[in-house]
């Protein structure tokens, strides 16, 4: 299996800027303005106005950097772009169609087809489809076309006043200060009063479980299925999970963490903490490193091995603890190829903690869609090799006293597979727990969070809690008849 190289992990950070919505909005603004006017480059008087208008749309820029607008707050985002109309802003319509041309050559084609045709072999009728998902992905990333072209038509709008002869004088620029004001307090208050799914956090320090003097398990795997859609999950063809759901414990109401991205959802689960503890607050990672102790650490202070498998950008948060696989393959082989080094590292390096990335269900979600027979097929296929992965452990003697623990880090939504800001179907996801020290049958529908799962792996091995904890342990799974607080 090979691992990624230094080049993929470079070109997935460059990737996150353009996928990721805070900083597309105003890189693909820049560039559509800088393509419009390329015949003009050469004049005298070009790039004067060309500065101009970037001063004036500067504080827009950066509102609209701050601010997401995922979800229905999208809606809201075309009162200001007619707001900018009837205060008389002129908007040239050639500049528009280009933006519009452009977004979704970006989107649709590059992205939607060439992209995926040559990182996962997607067919290259693939914008057939993808034009669909597009227009309904109601996540802020670059693929929210609902989202990014009320923002990208007024941003230009507005920088291409002083190009267009309007003159940027002081009547314009009190005009202009009074509508940005305006935008400021209208964005605010939509924030304050509409933004209200974000889940509430756990705010004490995990303390529902004294941590015991000799491990309960000896070692722990986790698989998590990445992007799983818990009511997709349910209608796939799963014989094996729901074999170890039905002889262990789940958990139905298991809440994925805000926003749902894939290095945030890691991040948080092996902390055992929110995004305001770690720092990592997307999949675009500004400064390499979680800020607080992981689960890899608490292992490490009692001498045990653990390490994550999983492709690169995750090596964005978890640094070392991290080893990579190339995610630039067939996505047929992707999750095969990733189970084939699992099994390499068991017999290699005996990690006693365990953590396994599987790609190809969110892979085929992101490209192809979750509503559609391709994503339930993936599932189905990491359901067969999750069950021969763990019959190569039963065949090795690495099963006794092994709790097993099946999860996704997020749903996905309708539109392109889309995940952040927790709609219908990104929220709630699968997870059980099955082993000798787990309790059999069992059902519990309260609801929990992701967090959870780093202070119920340190609890199994007898190691002490990550620094930032605050995930209680999941004891509602434990056999253990020890006493423990509420």
């Amino acid at each position: 299996m090979k691992r990624a190289s230094k080049f993929e992990k470079v070109a997935a950070r460059c990737w996150n800027l353009l996928n990721e919505g805070k900083p597309f909005t105003p890189i693909f603004t820049a560039g559509v303005m800088l393509l419009f006017t390329f015949t003009r480059w050469g004049e005298a008087d070009f790039w004067p106005a060309f500065g101009t208008g970037f001063l004036i749309v500067l504080p827009f820029l950066i509102l609209y950097f701050v601010y997401d607008f995922p979800l229905f707050l999208r809606n809201y985002l075309y009162f200001p772009l007619i707001a900018c109309l009837m205060l008389g802003y002129q908007a040239d319509l050639k500049l528009w169609l280009t933006a519009a041309g452009l977004y979704f050559f970006f989107t649709v084609f590059f992205w939607g087809t060439i992209y995926y045709y040559l990182r996962i072999g997607t067919t290259l009728l693939n914008f057939t489809r993808f034009w669909k998902l597009v227009l309904k992905n109601s996540d802020s990333t670059s693929g929210n076309a609902q989202e990014q072209l009320p923002k990208v038509l007024l941003l230009l709008t507005i920088w291409h006043q002083p190009l267009s002869g309007t003159a940027i004088d002081q009547n314009f620029l009190i005009g202009l200060g009074i509508f940005f004001l305006g935008l400021l307090l209208y964005t605010f208050i939509l924030h304050r009063y509409l933004f209200d799914w974000k889940p509430a956090p756990y705010t004490a320090r995990t303390s529902n479980a004294e941590i015991p003097e000799e491990p309960v398990s000896d070692r722990v795997v986790v698989i998590v299925i990445d992007g799983m859609r818990k009511d997709r999950f349910e209608a796939a063809d799963t014989p094996f999970l729901d074999k170890l759901r039905k002889e262990g414990t789940e958990y139905t109401q298991m809440e994925t963490v805000y926003p749902a991205r894939t290095v945030v959802c890691f991040s948080s689960m092996f902390t055992g903490t929110y995004p305001s503890d770690h720092g990592i607050t997307s999949n675009m990672v500004w400064k390499l490193g979680i800020k607080t102790e992981s689960i890899f650490d608490s292992l490490r202070k009692i001498n045990k091995k653990g390490k994550l498998l999983g492709i690169a950008h995750l090596v964005d948060a978890m640094g070392s603890d991290v080893e990579t696989v190339t995610a630039v393959m067939h996505n047929d082989e992707a999750d095969p190829n990733i189970m084939k080094r699992a099994k390499q590292i068991m017999l290699e390096q005996n990690p006693d903690f365990f953590a396994v990335q599987m790609i190809a269900t969110d892979q085929t979600g992101h490209s192809r869609g979750v509503l559609y027979d391709e994503y339930l097929q993936k599932i189905a296929e990491a359901d067969r090799l999750v069950e021969d992965f763990v019959s190569f452990l039963e065949e090795n003697g690495m099963m006794k006293n092994t709790t097993l623990m099946i999860c996704a880090d997020h749903g996905q939504a309708d539109g392109i597979g889309g995940h952040g800001h927790l709609d219908e179907g990104e929220r709630f996801v699968p997870f059980f727990i099955h082993g000798p020290a787990i309790k059999k049958g069992v059902r519990i529908d309260e609801k929990h969070s992701l967090v959870s799962l780093a202070p119920t792996i340190a609890y199994l091995m007898g190691a002490p809690y990550p620094s930032h904890s605050k995930g209680p342990v999941l004891t509602g799974a434990l056999k253990n008849s020890r006493k423990f607080s509420q």
